[in-house]
């Protein structure tokens, strides 16, 4: 028999027995032949294999990943090179990150690739940009010699590896926005070890529990070392099945599609026995279904309305060129601070302390909700006198409830535990802005029933140079 040709003799005759039953007679076999790479890489290349046919854009690597192959062959990374060339200002400081090389992935010398060969098989952002040379898994598929991509960016040094070190710097500012947000923190111990607080704060863990990925990588398993949450966390680096690859659509207000919702959407109602405030309770104040006594209807405001298309992120993710005091800057958005302070370029800042005067409200703008920055700036200054004069009225009020109505070892839910939540909630970052309609009623009514409860008048002590110092920082 001729080298690398094999009969399935079992099945041969299972077709031919089959066959004679209906009174015809076959002579079926499965034929198995060995592979052939695709044009072998040239030695430059240091073991990157590249595409196999640049015309249809197919890797040598997608021969054998199908489906990996279709669908990334739909992404922006594919047309990488070509985007780059039509872009007005290419030049070959461009070309690492949008060709093979050693740019995104670890131990790789920078002479390799393309930047070796210029040769057209590494153009665009392949498998192995990620992955790594795939030349002895390709020539031998074993498991032990899987190029496996890492997750990891690190927000202590410059990344030498993975997202990190293509989609950083003035040109495409993502890592450095990222990194200093919420999603970029490690996770500290608490996080690390309670399961209640692991499948959104460790990034291994969304991903297995919220997106489903059961695919290898190099953190896979690394209990000793949570990542935070990185790019790929939220973006899916072989497919274009939503708005920038990401892993959900972001134009959905349903909590079991929209990527957002997938994590905050915790503690929206309240609890006997819980001593803390609410921690993710974003979508369902922004639904208008949090607090005490959940709403039977719910109080929808316009940030959680139909017409806000984009949802969370028409205010937490928003992409701009600002003409700062020191030049032209580009945002990405990915502080995800919906109006934050700005740096001396004129940069967004994640966390920023700054007078509301001071903050950015282009954000506010993105639904048709506000006509302009400053008429949001506006709203927001009158919808917080409004709201910060409710909760100091229900403040007082609580400090004179009887201890024993706060007992948080009692499974009863109190008048003063249900109100105190509603407080603790109006009081969460940015809680309100989400639906100032949903925290005024929930604010309103705790009050009356405190005072109906406890026979305990609202406060008078609450001045107007005392709400607008306070509504002004």
């Amino acid at each position: 028999m001729p080298r690398g040709v094999h009969v399935k003799v079992a099945q041969a005759v299972a077709v031919v027995a089959t066959a004679m039953a209906f009174a015809a007679c076959t002579n079926d076999h499965i034929v198995y032949r060995d592979r052939v790479l695709p044009t072998q890489p040239p030695a430059a290349g240091a073991n990157f294999v590249g595409y196999s046919d640049t015309t249809t854009k197919a890797t040598v690597c997608g021969s054998c990943h199908v489906d990996q192959q279709s669908a990334w062959v739909q992404t922006k990374h594919a047309n990488a090179y070509a985007d780059m060339k039509a872009s007005g200002h290419s030049s070959a400081s461009c070309e690492p990150c949008h060709t093979v090389g050693s740019y995104g992935n670890a131990g790789a010398d920078s002479n390799v690739a393309w930047a070796a060969t210029k040769d057209a098989r590494y153009q665009d952002v392949q498998c192995e940009s990620c992955h790594g040379a795939g030349l002895t898994h390709v020539s031998n598929p074993t498991l032990g010699n899987r190029p496996l991509a890492s997750i990891d960016v690190p927000t202590d040094k410059t990344p030498t590896d993975g997202c990190g070190e293509c989609h950083a710097g003035s040109h495409d500012p993502f890592y450095d926005e990222w990194k200093t947000s919420g999603h970029g923190l490690v996770p500290n111990q608490s996080h690390a070890t309670s399961a209640t607080c692991v499948t959104c704060h460790i990034g291994q863990n969304a991903l297995t529990s919220i997106f489903k990925v059961n695919t290898n990588y190099v953190e896979a398993n690394q209990t000793t070392n949570p990542m935070a949450i990185t790019c790929v966390v939220c973006h899916d680096p072989h497919k274009a099945q939503n708005t920038a690859q990401l892993r959900a659509a972001v134009n959905s207000l349903d909590p079991k599609t929209n990527l957002c919702m997938q994590c905050h959407n915790r503690d929206s109602i309240a609890s006997a026995t819980s001593t803390h405030a609410p921690m993710t309770p974003e979508t369902a104040t922004l639904l208008g279904k949090a607090g005490w006594p959940q709403p039977t209807t719910p109080i929808v405001a316009s940030h959680g309305s139909a017409g806000n298309t984009r949802a969370c992120a028409t205010c937490h993710v928003v992409n701009k060129t600002i003409n700062g005091p020191k030049g032209t800057v580009y945002t990405t958005g990915h502080t995800f601070a919906a109006i934050p302070c700005s740096d001396s370029l004129g940069r967004p800042e994640a966390d920023g302390e700054c007078a509301v005067p001071e903050r950015d409200f282009t954000a506010c703008t993105g639904s048709g909700c506000h006509s302009t920055p400053a008429a949001a700036q506006s709203a927001y200054m009158t919808d917080s006198l409004r709201i910060l004069s409710l909760q100091n009225t229900l403040s007082a009020m609580l400090k004179k409830v009887p201890a024993s109505e706060l007992n948080y070892s009692s499974t009863v839910l109190t008048t003063a535990k249900g109100a105190t939540y509603n407080l603790w909630l109006s009081q969460k970052k940015g809680a309100w802005v989400h639906n100032p309609f949903l925290i005024e009623t929930l604010l309103t009514s705790s009050i009356t029933k405190v005072q109906t409860q406890y026979g305990i008048a609202p406060s008078a002590n609450i001045t107007l140079t005392n709400i607008l110092g306070k509504a002004m920082r």
